[in-house]
């Protein structure tokens, strides 16, 4: 009996001037990867609809729409999306369809206010949805773009000063020279040793980013590790400086996101680890905001393979 439930017509998205756009690759999950062409965050959104019929037979429908829309999905709550934005266009009236049809549509400088995100549990997402209406049963299409919102260079940016200290044994400062970056920046900084008396085996930094969806008292957060950099193997003597560079192009970062729709926030922290003989550790985190320097409207270059720093070492602990 499921060929009663078979769709009697195929649907599918064309964005105009897809095949010129780079590509973002996300996962679906399964193994699956899809691609998704890039938009800036003011660019229209256009392009046509191309419905056919199967085995030649007509149908008839109560209408097709289009529709824009940006939500927030969950794997904490995969029942619910939070929309934040939605247009629609109505494509056809109700009618007999008898072949096939193109059908064009356009959402001019539709509100595009976030950045596409994919994380380990949430995914803000673009995507445009056709629906042609039946008695029966709907038909639905979905298309995902990728959104990329570039941003201006901060007004301020101060440098981050912290130390790391247990009393009468160790004391150690570090500085970093500014606490925003954009994505392809470089991280510079250094450490001064003002004293050491226990044995320090190892020292590095990480890169952490922390998701948090939801809202109070309903709020998860998860914590991954970026990136590691090793800064030293071996004891240090006191009054040494040690030198800091991180070269952030080829990791997978995304820009800070800051309480997106009272729904999600991304961040990110550089954190300080130190490990003694004995396996003991001491941690100190400071915040750092990373934003997405402009650059040429992506339909102007090509989107660029991330290249592997030559300055450090990825380990991948999850």
């Amino acid at each position: 009996m499921s060929y009663l439930f078979k769709s009697p017509i195929d649907v599918d998205i064309y964005l105009a001037n897809e095949d010129e756009r780079p590509t973002v690759d996300f996962e679906l999950g399964n193994g699956r990867k899809e691609k998704a062409p890039i938009y800036n965050n003011d660019e229209t959104v256009k392009g046509t609809v191309l419905i056919r019929l199967k085995d030649g037979r007509k149908v008839e429908h109560n209408g097709i729409k289009i529709e824009f829309i940006g939500c927030i999905e969950s794997s904490y709550d995969k029942s619910n999306a939070y929309e934040f934005t939605r247009s629609v266009q109505e494509l056809a009236a109700p009618g007999e369809m008898k072949q096939a049809q193109m059908l064009d549509f356009e959402f001019r400088h539709v509100d595009k206010p976030y950045e596409s995100y994919k994380g380990r549990n949430v995914r803000l997402r673009y995507f445009c949805r056709v629906t042609v209406s039946r008695k029966m049963s709907d038909v639905l299409r979905e298309k995902d773009l990728w959104v990329y919102k570039y941003e201006n260079p901060p007004e301020t940016n101060t440098d981050i000063k912290m130390d790391v200290g247990i009393e009468d044994c160790l004391h150690i400062e570090f500085q970093y020279m500014k606490n925003k970056y954009h994505l392809k920046d470089v991280i510079i900084g250094k450490i001064y040793f003002m004293l050491v008396r226990i044995k320090i085996q190892r020292m590095e930094v990480n890169i952490i980013r922390r998701e948090t969806i939801g809202t109070a008292p309903n709020q998860f957060s998860d914590s991954e590790i970026v990136t590691r950099y090793e800064i030293m193997d071996g004891n240090p003597n006191r009054g040494e400086t040690i030198p800091l560079r991180i070269f952030l192009n080829g990791y997978p970062l995304t820009p800070t996101f800051r309480d997106v729709n009272k729904k999600l926030s991304v961040r990110y922290y550089l954190s300080l680890i130190l490990v003694d003989e004995d396996q003991r550790r001491y941690f100190k985190q400071s915040e750092i905001t990373f934003w997405r320097r402009h650059e040429p409207s992506p339909t102007a270059t090509k989107a660029e393979e991330p290249e592997a720093s030559p300055e450090s070492e990825v380990t991948d602990e999850r």
